[in-house]
């Protein structure tokens, strides 16, 4: 039995901020979170002292498309694991491998190499599952990703696919496509989530979405619809209906590149940490060398430039996805929203297991919980990383 005390932390729960605490771990498992380190602790615990050091559930990252050199897209095992673990050094403890729109061949080979590496990895992070962003979009707001794949959902294809592979955890679907409503409806009743994304829905095809249980937006600003006018009139979009429902969850990038700071606060005001997920979106070249300034991507299917700390397509005039890390994203929703440092790692933890249906084991400091753990300091830099109860080198 391996059992051990972390002492003199700043511990973030989802509610406060226990200043001085100690958290008991056994065998992987969080068995106690205290005020201080109890007095007479048997000689069988270890204690590692954190300093003073923030503790904070393991980061969650619902949205990424690969890092290290690699995209989960391709299938590849070997650098899955090696994307995996340059996320992992950073924070990431669970993380959902996501598949840019593309052909249901391709799929199957991305499909496979994330199942034979979720067999294969060891020492975290956990792979909760996949996210499926695409190929169900709309071709006017399909942002970097590719249009040669785009179709109106098929029952025979989504159906086969998810019997093949029942780890399809998420998908992002645009609304107002013909027949995604109805493979929402199916598949949320075996368990997948759905989100908004890459859509020119209107409001109202929003509000049928949300009825029938598609509750999150897939990053918010970036590919999503707002006020138009059409012979004159307005029209409320997809930003326009994330606000007005209380109950809709978004996804925000917050590299400090997709959202200026002025949206990152309006976002936060009007949301809340309750109902905000912070997603890297990271591709490929995320974690790479400063020097490297081009890299093909097998997501946007093209080659994209590295410039200013986000990835953007060739000609510089749009974004093509981030390179950042959830870490990055937590400093930023501190440092340029004025976030206090529980809400700000709350958007990181607890906001996204619970949108994707890991709450019960992921994303809280609390007697139950698995014990994945991020140390980091005042500025957000990560320590130490702690995954099922195991300190990560």
């Amino acid at each position: 039995m391996r059992k051990y005390f972390v002492k003199d932390g700043n511990i973030i729960t989802r509610e406060r901020l226990i200043k001085g605490g100690s958290i008991c771990v056994v065998d992987g498992k969080i068995e106690a979170v205290h005020e201080s380190l109890p007095e007479n602790i048997g000689e069988d615990y270890k204690i590692i002292s954190v300093e003073g050091n923030y503790v904070s559930p393991g980061f969650i990252d619902i949205h990424v498309h690969g890092g290290n050199n690699s995209d989960f897209l391709m299938g590849d095992v070997e650098k899955n694991i090696a994307c995996c673990k340059m996320h992992l050094q950073h924070g990431t403890t669970s993380i959902v491998p996501t598949l840019s729109t593309s052909g249901y061949d391709m799929y199957r080979t991305a499909l496979k190499g994330v199942r034979e590496t979720m067999k294969c990895i060891k020492g975290g992070p956990y792979i909760a599952g996949v996210h499926m962003e695409g190929p169900y979009l709309s071709p006017a707001q399909l942002g970097a990703q590719s249009p040669d794949f785009l179709k109106p959902p098929d029952e025979r294809d989504y159906l086969s696919l998810f019997e093949d592979y029942p780890f399809i955890l998420r998908w992002t679907i645009a609304p107002e496509v013909e027949g995604t409503l109805q493979m929402a409806r199916t598949l949320i009743r075996r368990g997948v989530h759905f989100s908004i994304g890459h859509s020119d829905a209107m409001f109202d095809d929003v509000m049928r979405a949300y009825e029938i249980g598609v509750n999150c937006i897939t990053h918010l600003y970036s590919a999503t619809s707002t006020v138009r006018r059409i012979n004159a009139y307005r029209y409320a979009g997809i930003i326009e209906a994330a606000y007005f429902l209380d109950g809709m969850t978004v996804e925000i990038i917050a590299d400090g590149k997709h959202l200026p700071e002025s949206l990152l606060k309006l976002i936060y005001k009007l949301k809340g940490a309750e109902n905000i997920c912070l997603v890297t979106d990271a591709l490929g070249a995320t974690g790479l060398p400063a020097n490297i300034k081009e890299i093909y991507d097998a997501s946007s299917k093209q080659v994209i430039i590295i410039e200013d700390g986000v990835a953007k397509l060739k000609d510089g005039k749009a974004f093509a996805g981030s390179v950042a890390t959830s870490d990055r994203l937590v400093r930023n929703m501190v440092k340029l929203c004025g976030a206090p440092i529980v809400d700000a790692v709350k958007m990181m933890t607890y906001t996204p297991a619970k949108t994707v249906g890991i709450e019960k084991a992921k994303g809280s400091i609390a007697p139950g919980m698995d014990a994945d753990l991020v140390i980091f300091d005042k500025d957000i830099v990560v320590k130490k990383v702690i995954f099922a109860g195991e300190l990560i080198s």
